[in-house]
C-alpha cells in the first residue's frame, strides 16, 4: 500500500517500531525517518544539513528537499514530500543516478572545504601573535586541542 501524506511526529528518540504514514523528526540529532511511501517498509533516514536535506515546518505539515531517491532499495522509489504530501517523481537512469551521487560527494567536499577556511579566518585581535600556527589537517588541529 502506497503513503500518500506523511505527518509529523516531533520526537526525542526514534521509536523501534515505526508506523507508515509518519515522519518522525528529531531535531536534536538533525535527522527525520520514515517507512518508505512505496509501501515496502524499507526505513528511509534523511539527515539535515547544508548538503544533505533540508526540512521546513510550517506549524501543520514537513516539506524535505531534494527529492527522496531510495535507488540502494529493492523498490528505487523517488518521491518528493511537499507540505505532508507525497509526490511522486519519476524513474532516473543508473547514468543519471551516480552522476547525483557524484555531484552530492563534491557538494559536500565544497562545504567541507569552506567549513575549514572559516575556521582560520577572524582570530580575535587579542590572539597572541607568538601562538604555534593553526596545524594544517583535522588531524593536526584534533592533537592539537588534545594537546599531543
Amino acid at each position: 500500500m502506497t503513503i500518500s501524506r506523511l505527518n509529523p511526529q516531533f520526537v526525542e528518540h526514534f521509536p523501534e517500531k515505526l508506523k507508515p504514514g509518519e515522519l518522525y523528526l528529531a531535531m536534536e540529532f538533525a535527522t527525520a525517518v520514515h517507512l518508505c511511501a512505496c509501501g515496502c517498509e524499507s526505513k528511509v533516514i534523511t539527515p539535515f544539513s547544508p548538503t544533505d536535506w533540508q526540512m521546513s515546518f510550517d506549524g501543520e505539515t514537513v516539506s524535505l528537499r531534494p527529492s527522496i531517491g531510495n535507488w540502494s532499495f529493492r523498490c528505487r522509489s523517488h518521491y518528493w514530500v511537499r507540505s505532508g504530501r507525497v509526490v511522486w517523481a519519476s524513474d532516473m537512469s543508473q547514468e543519471v543516478i551516480d552522476a547525483v551521487r557524484k555531484r552530492d560527494i563534491q557538494a559536500k567536499a565544497l562545504h567541507q572545504a569552506a567549513r575549514a577556511k572559516s575556521e582560520d579566518v577572524g582570530q580575535p585581535e587579542w590572539a597572541d601573535s607568538q601562538a604555534e600556527p593553526k596545524a594544517t589537517t583535522w588531524f593536526e588541529r584534533l592533537k592539537s586541542r588534545l594537546g599531543l
